[in-house]
């Protein structure tokens, strides 16, 4: 990109003003010339200069003044009058109009963003600067009410047949009704009859979900090797003037503690800062976290995102009204406490330029880096192995809907809008989002890339983050369930018969293993002939594969799981994946539980407690008290 006449100009001016020194100039220009943007950009995304300086400067150049918003406030009535959208992309809008004649703040004030004003508000408009701050803040405070309204009620209003708003609808709650009123009159008439049919029917379940998970591990295990081979070197050879605006949301709440984790793991990514669009997502009333977010003295890539108080308060909630205000034509949500490969987002835009025009979303491995530091956190790690390293890979794989992770998801934003992202009303809202957008003829791809995060080190704070997930899965089954002809066409039998057993599966193998665990224990105390009524040969006999041969091949597929990863230590703590089963039992009655009495309800986990966090937060905060050099941004 030729250095323009704006840039230098401005750059002079900061020079003459003392803000800049002459060597901090030459590497920002260099850097502008490298990436393919402007000066002002690459400014923004170092911290040598304040954003008002640089506001001031730029204002200076075009001789107009420069405006503070939080302080001139705008006329919010004229302000809504215009395509909130609009004004958001292009950093300009009406601040007041008298006499006919509109005043237009931008934090753009170049020829292509003055054809934008002449075209939209006159050529006799009068042009003030704001920074790109007040702008966003001011567009927040304006459109307020409609962008929290549709942040809730957009998907539901639009789409309601995918929207979990109704827990169960009426011919969900008839079914239902159904099968408990067959179940009772049929104890009532012939009680073994009706015992050994439930039997036979949940041993043959439980024998397709071995065999389906079994299936997956299979054909994921050798899934990606020539793809992520291929991805990796096209990343490599990407250019970073190519590469395009990446909008990065991180939604947090009463998490101050862990914001330097986040900050320099986002500064670590290979990729050009000037082309981030962060979005630091928080809940107005979390005073804590906002203000320690102030006082990090964030560069100006990032921007806090204040989220209007309402129900549910649930991360989709927040993810969609942050929505509203990003810029990129990449999307990916970051939680608080990842630090993602560096390379990660040149993977996924390798990705997405190596995959099929239909799709619409990459997922990201996840697994934890405090891994090693009590059973429970070597559990979760293989846990998250299995599932993330062989299982995900297997459903692409076989082109099954996958439920996305709640984080490393990284979007096309038109596929995106077009969704109405995500659902406020399902607490696993991406597990959600992935299988509609299967529905909606769009494909999820998964690709040979970890985000690192904080594993869980307390069973009860577990057992909350758990029961949160399993009440979404459970919100998922419901909703994608309503319309089984239709699901039908839309994903096919293989896509039906993965969702029945991955979904379902993962809800009822947590409800109903305590039943068969005392089955198991009656015939142990008692003998068979305490059984043998309900469970003739052959039904005995599917029964005894599925404890000895089913539970068998899921102990050993945990174990194997953290080869892949060459975590050959924790491979023997898989034979202790009994005792994290029966906490997945504690997880799946406490969902089922609240999925009757608080279904919308986003159970808080709280992060930081890990003995690492500690050295990660002074890790952090020393990177980012350094200002980066030019080679360290290149």
């Amino acid at each position: 990109m030729a250095r323009d006449v704006e840039s230098e100009a401005i750059g002079a001016l900061l020079l003459d003003n003392g803000v800049l020194t002459a060597e901090q100039l030459d590497q920002a220009e260099d850097l502008a010339e490298d990436w393919d943007v402007s000066l002002v950009k690459v400014l923004l995304s170092r911290r040598w200069v304040g954003t008002e300086e640089l506001y001031r400067s730029i204002a200076q150049y075009y001789d107009v003044p420069l405006v503070n918003l939080f302080d001139d406030i705008p006329d919010e009535d004229l302000v809504r009058q215009f395509d909130p959208a609009r004004m958001n992309a292009a950093m300009t809008m009406p601040i007041r109009k008298q006499d006919g004649i509109f005043t237009i703040a931008t934090a753009r004030p170049g020829p292509q963003n003055l054809l934008h004003i002449q075209d939209s508000y006159g050529e006799n408009a009068e042009i003030v600067v704001a920074s790109h701050f007040d702008i966003s803040w001011a567009l927040q405070r304006a459109f307020r009410e409609q962008h929290s309204h549709e942040a809730v009620f957009a998907l539901a209003e639009l789409d309601p047949d995918m929207s979990a708003q109704k827990v169960v609808t009426p011919p969900q709650i008839l079914i239902i009704y159904l099968l408990i009123s067959a179940f009772l009159l049929g104890m009532a008439f012939s009680p073994v009859g009706t015992i050994l049919a439930v039997n036979i029917i949940l041993t043959v379940f439980y024998t397709g979900n071995f065999l389906f998970k079994a299936v997956l591990v299979w054909v994921g295990g050798a899934a990606q090797e020539t793809s992520s081979k291929a991805i990796a070197a096209e990343a490599k050879l990407l250019r970073d003037e190519d590469l395009p605006v990446y909008t990065v949301l991180v939604p947090m709440f009463r998490e101050p503690e862990v914001l330097p984790i986040l900050a320099q793991a986002l500064r670590n990514l290979d990729y050009p800062l000037a082309k981030l669009d962060i979005k630091i997502v928080l809940e107005e009333g979390d005073h804590e976290t906002i203000e320690a977010a102030r006082k990090l003295d964030l560069e100006g890539v990032f921007e806090i995102i204040r989220v209007p108080a309402s129900h549910p308060q649930t991360k989709p909630k927040a993810c969609n009204f942050a929505l509203r205000y990003a810029q990129g034509e990449f999307l990916v949500i970051f939680d608080a406490e990842d630090k993602p490969e560096p390379d990660q987002l040149k993977k996924v835009v390798a990705a997405f330029n190596q995959s099929s025009d239909d799709t619409a979303c990459i997922q990201c491995r996840l697994n934890y880096y405090n891994a090693r530091e009590n059973w429970l956190t070597r559990m979760f790690t293989l846990d998250y192995s299995l599932w993330f390293d062989l299982m995900l890979p297997g459903l692409e794989k076989l082109k099954v809907p996958i439920p996305l992770g709640g984080t490393s998801n990284h979007f096309r934003m038109d596929v995106l809008r077009e969704m109405n992202a995500w659902d406020p009303f399902n607490v696993t809202e991406d597990a959600d989002l992935g299988i509609r957008l299967t529905q909606k003829g769009y494909r999820v791809g998964v690709i040979d890339s970890t985000t690192f995060e904080e594993a869980n080190v307390s069973i009860p704070n577990w057992i909350r983050q758990r029961s949160r997930w399993i009440k979404g899965y459970m919100q998922t089954f419901l909703v994608h369930s309503r319309r089984p002809v239709h699901l039908w066409r839309s994903v096919g039998a293989a896509g039906v018969f993965g969702f029945v057993f991955f979904i379902g599966g993962t809800i009822l193998s947590g409800l109903l293993n305590p039943i068969f665990w005392a089955t198991f224990l009656i015939w142990m105390i008692f003998g068979a002939e305490a059984i043998e009524p309900y469970f003739p040969l052959p039904v005995l006999y599917l029964s005894l594969v599925n404890l000895l041969a089913g539970n068998g091949l899921l102990i050993y597929l945990t174990m194997v799981a953290p080869f892949r990863r060459r975590w050959t230590d924790l491979a023997p703590w898989g034979v202790t994946v009994v005792g994290y089963w029966i906490l997945m039992t504690v997880a799946a009655y406490k969902a089922l539980q609240q999925l009757v009495s608080n279904p919308f309800y986003w159970e808080k986990t709280t992060h930081g407690l890990s003995k690492h966090t500690a050295s990660e937060v002074a890790a952090a905060s020393s990177g980012s008290a350094a200002r980066p050099s030019a080679e360290d941004a290149a």
